[in-house]
C-alpha cells in the first residue's frame, strides 16, 4: 500500500487542495473494495504540530501525525499556500529539511499551484522543470532562477518531482497520478465522478498578459510603455533602440534580463492579448480582428494565438466572446 502524506502548511492553506486530494485517493480505495480488491492508499495529513489554525482564524485542522513523527512515505503532496511568500517560507521552514529527508529516503514529492514555492526552496527543483499558478510565474523566476518554470503547463513530471498548475488544475495532477498508480480505467471513472477533464494538458487560454514591470530599469519600461500603446504599427527593434539610446545588443540583453522574454517575444504577447481581449468582448471575424492588432499575415496570427493560447483563433473566440453568450 502506498503512503500519502498531504501536508499542512503552517498560514492560510488551500482547503480546497487538502480535501479534494484527501477525497480523490480515498474514493479509489472505495471503488477498489468495491470490485473485491485491495485498497492501494494510505492517505494521512501531516503537520508541523498536531493543530493549524489558518490565518484568517475561520478553520482548524488536526493532522494525524506531524513531522516528528516517525513514519515512512512514499508520496509527500504540498497544496497551495496563500500571502506573502516570504512571511510563508519562514513558517513553514520546519518542512523544508523534512520533504528533503523524505525525497532521499525514496518519497516522490508533489506540489499543487503556489505550494511550488515551498517545493523549490527544498532545492529539488533545481535544474528541473515545474509550473505553477500564471499569476505567480514572475515571482517565482526571480526567486528561483535556476528552476525550468513552464508557466503555461498544467502538469510537470521529472525525475519522481511533479507540480500542477494554478488553481483548480491541482485536480488535473492528483488524477495523474491516480492513473499512474491505480490505472487509466480508474483514472477514467475518477474523472467522471469529480468532473474532471483527464486530457487538458495546458493553462495557456487562462493566462491574462498584464506586461512584466516589476523591475527596476527604467529604459525597458519605456521600451514595454512605447509597445504597448503603439502595437497596431510595426515596431523595430532597432526603432526601440536608437529612442533608448541604445545599442540594439545592450537593449536585448536588458529587456530579456528585465522581463524574461526577447523584445520580440513581448510585442507578440502584447498584440495577442489585445487579440483576445478583442474576441472577448465584440463581432468582429478573425481577420478583422487580425489587421487591429497589427498583423498582416493570416497563417502568422493564426499560428501565434494558438502557440500563446493554445488555441486557434476561432476556437478562442467560441469559447469566450461575451456577446455572442449574450445573444
Amino acid at each position: 500500500m502506498k503512503h500519502i502524506s498531504v501536508l499542512i502548511p503552517e498560514g492560510e492553506t488551500s482547503l480546497s487542495n487538502i480535501e479534494a486530494t484527501y477525497k480523490m485517493f480515498t474514493k479509489v480505495n472505495e471503488a477498489l473494495e468495491r470490485a473485491g480488491k485491495l485498497p492501494l492508499f494510505k492517505v494521512q495529513l501531516i503537520g508541523i504540530s498536531r493543530e493549524t489554525t489558518l490565518s484568517n482564524g475561520l478553520f482548524t485542522i488536526k493532522p494525524e501525525l506531524d513531522i516528528r513523527d516517525d513514519f515512512k512515505t512514499d508520496l509527500v503532496i504540498i497544496p497551495a499556500v496563500h500571502g506573502d511568500i516570504v512571511k510563508i517560507l519562514t513558517a513553514n521552514r520546519d518542512l523544508i529539511p523534512w520533504i528533503i529527508r523524505q525525497h532521499q529516503a525514496g518519497a516522490e514529492v508533489v506540489s499543487l499551484c503556489i505550494g511550488a514555492f515551498i517545493l523549490a526552496a527544498t532545492g529539488l527543483l533545481n535544474g528541473k522543470s515545474c509550473t505553477t499558478h500564471w499569476l505567480m510565474a514572475e515571482e517565482f523566476r526571480q526567486m528561483y532562477p535556476e528552476v525550468n518554470l513552464m508557466p503555461y503547463k498544467i502538469i510537470t513530471d521529472e525525475d519522481g518531482i511533479y507540480t500542477s498548475g494554478g488553481a483548480y488544475s491541482s485536480l488535473n495532477l492528483i488524477l495523474y497520478l491516480v492513473e499512474k498508480f491505480a490505472g487509466r480505467s480508474i483514472a477514467l471513472l475518477s474523472s467522471k465522478i469529480f468532473e474532471i477533464d483527464i486530457d487538458r494538458n495546458s493553462q495557456s487560454p487562462f493566462m491574462i498578459f498584464n506586461g512584466q514591470k516589476e523591475h527596476d530599469d527604467e529604459a525597458v519600461k519605456k521600451a514595454q510603455n512605447f509597445i504597448e500603446h503603439n502595437f497596431q504599427q510595426k515596431i523595430t527593434i532597432d526603432q526601440l533602440a536608437s529612442m533608448l539610446c541604445l545599442s540594439r545588443r545592450n537593449l536585448e540583453r536588458r529587456f530579456k534580463k528585465a522581463t524574461s522574454n526577447t523584445t520580440m517575444e513581448y510585442m507578440q504577447r502584447v498584440k495577442i492579448e489585445a487579440a483576445k481581449k478583442s474576441f472577448e468582448t465584440n463581432r468582429k471575424n478573425i481577420n478583422e480582428v487580425m489587421f487591429d492588432v497589427g498583423y498582416t499575415d493570416t497563417k502568422a496570427f493564426r499560428m501565434m494565438f494558438k502557440k500563446i493560447t493554445g488555441l486557434s483563433p476561432i476556437d478562442y473566440k467560441n469559447k469566450y466572446n461575451r456577446v455572442t453568450e449574450a445573444a
